[in-house]
């Protein structure tokens, strides 16, 4: 990446740790950040496997002073459309001022005993602006059992842009921690913008 600061380099750092197609994964989220100067990031490397196949994809957050950059990298196996392997590298730019919610669920172990400062088992941070949207209908009914009136729908919309699960078996504490840091630094600066 252009820039030396020691945040840029711990990023490059450890989108060079996780070992997934590195310099493209580098290179895109460089273009995304542009100019801008780095507040705080997230590198996450996650395998998954699909019937026959292991599949393995990397996820990075990077907050800077007025934008939250989401870069998302898979790989495919050879197919119809391709003859050999291939990786597919997206990147999407949202001002702070669209977040609409951050949310962190923490996992911990023997919550009768926890001690303030010690890391969850695993965290799953949701973050919403907009984009996505679920919803989820359901008929409505009335309190009459008996009742056969059509009483219409009844839901809920539910914004669910990125939704990611940190575990400290699956990731390793560094990650976990490292997800709760940047988790903070952005419901932070989402505040900050709202105020």
């Amino acid at each position: 990446m252009a820039k030396t600061s020691t945040t840029t380099q711990g990023l490059r750092a450890a989108i060079e740790r996780s070992g997934y197609y590195p310099a493209l994964v580098a290179e895109a989220v460089e273009a995304a950040i542009g100019g801008d100067s780095i507040r705080s990031y997230l590198v996450h490397q996650e395998t998954t496997f699909d019937a026959n196949e292991v599949r393995r994809h990397v996820t990075v957050l990077v907050l800077t002073g007025n934008r939250f950059i989401v870069s998302h990298t898979d790989e495919q196996a050879e197919d119809t459309a391709s003859p050999t392997p291939y990786a597919t590298t997206s990147t999407e730019s949202v001002k702070l001022g669209r977040i609409s919610s951050v949310v962190l669920s923490r996992v911990v172990a023997n919550p009768e005993s926890y001690t303030p400062g010690t890391l969850p088992r695993e965290i799953v941070l949701t973050i919403g602006w907009g984009a996505v949207a679920r919803i989820d209908l359901e008929p409505a009914a009335c309190g009459d059992p008996n009742c056969e009136a059509d009483h219409g729908y009844t839901g809920s919309s539910t914004a669910d842009d990125l939704s990611l699960r940190v575990s400290e078996a699956g990731d390793g504490p560094e990650t976990v921690r490292q997800a709760l840091v940047f988790a903070q630094a952005l419901s932070e600066a989402t505040a900050d913008v709202a105020r």
